[in-house]
């Protein structure tokens, strides 16, 4: 499997994780010290999506337009991601968001792991209410 494909595998299986609520799985796509949703370390990681889609209802991320640029043992990917959240007590209430995934990647023993993401979101439909903790 080329570079590129291991890291756009790991992009859907992140987004697999979020939507089936694997907090392993997600935990497992960061190293130890990453940033991401605001958060330092991975631990924090995963409790801070957790805020968020743990008493959410169901969830899709989809994800396209990857690009990634490989250098050494580092790299980078951006990746449009349109979200769809439903609530978890009223189907219809929803909260929808569509931006682009800035995420950077660190070469380990392991396999590519994310260093560094930030989803820039530049539409936004919905009540963000229906994101809530477990």
């Amino acid at each position: 499997m080329s570079e590129h494909a291991a890291i756009e595998a790991t992009l859907h299986a992140v987004a697999s994780a979020l939507d089936e609520r694997d907090w392993a799985a997600l935990g497992a796509a960061f190293t130890e010290d990453a940033h991401g949703y605001g958060a330092d370390g991975r631990a924090a990681i995963v409790a801070r999506v957790r805020e968020h889609l743990g008493g959410c209802g169901p969830s899709q991320h989809l994800l396209g337009n990857v690009r990634v640029t490989v250098d050494g043992d580092t790299a980078r990917s951006r990746a449009y991601g349109r979200v769809f959240h439903v609530g978890v007590d009223d189907p219809r209430a929803f909260y929808e968001c569509m931006g682009e995934y800035h995420d950077r990647w660190l070469r380990t023993p392991e396999g590519w792991r994310l260093i560094r993401r930030r989803f820039v979101i530049s539409i936004e439909r919905g009540d963000r209410g229906v994101l809530r903790p477990g």
